[in-house]
């Protein structure tokens, strides 16, 4: 039996070649594009600062835990690992759990969650029980994380539905597109290796970290804007884009407009 921190222990090899441009890394691209997520967690604490300085613990978590996503993709995708791939689903996980404990509208709580803090304990053990779910069937688990984008989804359709802001329904039609680009990815390179090893281009999973880092770049914004909205009544968040609205390309963050008076 070979150790679970040795080198292809896991049952999942994506579809790039393995070691073909360096001896210790098994999946060169599907590595190094692991660096979006570190751009990632810096542009969200950098554009956002007015917020993040209103609520510093949930942002610098969030951008931490992004920062260990990055971290133990990039250990899984250089060894190919069951330690590896674990470490991977479970960060994302984790990460997933506190954006739900400190994000997740008040107005959607169960009838049976009173307050935030019993909704912190519900996400918790959730979390707990899944962690040692994923250890059941570890094939799976990316599989059931990509579901949870479907639920994210729904709470944007439903929270748009009350927001008349175009450029808040403009961002989550980008945020859309970037996550329906991303997923394609990572379904291709899942299930149509055959035909991108065929053609010379097995290098779609390597996409996927770096679209679904630009859509998480669009969504976490969005998410902030409906916080700021629900937690934080004295402000009104407005959103803005960097470098200017004239650019074709831009990055969208929240700012806090003066504390305004409620009627």
């Amino acid at each position: 039996m070979p150790s679970i921190f040795s080198y292809q222990s896991s049952e999942i090899d994506w579809c790039e070649g393995n070691f073909e441009r360096s001896p210790i890394i098994a999946e060169y691209y599907n590595t190094i594009s692991n660096v979006s997520f570190f751009i990632l967690a810096a542009a969200l604490l950098y554009l956002n600062r007015q917020y993040c300085q209103q609520r510093a613990v949930p942002m610098y978590l969030i951008a931490a835990l992004l920062l260990c996503v990055g971290i133990f993709s990039i250990y899984f995708h250089m060894t190919l690992s069951y330690v590896g791939q674990l470490l991977d689903e479970l960060s994302i996980l984790w990460t997933l759990a506190v954006a739900y404990a400190v994000w997740y509208p008040r107005a959607h709580f169960p009838r049976c969650i009173k307050s935030r803090k019993h909704f912190f304990w519900l996400s918790g053990v959730t979390t707990v029980i899944t962690t040692l779910l994923s250890f059941i069937k570890p094939a799976l688990n990316a599989y059931m994380l990509n579901c949870i984008a479907f639920h994210l989804l729904y709470l944007t359709w439903r929270e748009l539905k009350k927001c008349n802001d175009n450029r808040v329904h403009r961002m989550a039609r980008a945020m859309v597109l970037w996550w329906a680009l991303a997923i394609t990815s990572w379904l291709s390179d899942r299930w149509l290796c055959w035909l991108w090893q065929a053609v010379g281009f097995p290098y779609f999973h390597s996409f996927w970290h770096v679209l679904i880092a630009v859509s998480l770049l669009y969504c976490f914004p969005l998410v902030i804007y409906f916080d700021v909205t629900y937690e934080m009544p004295s402000f009104k968040p407005k959103l803005e884009y960097w470098p200017s609205d004239s650019w074709p390309v831009v990055v969208p963050y929240v700012s806090l407009e003066e504390p305004h008076k409620q009627c």
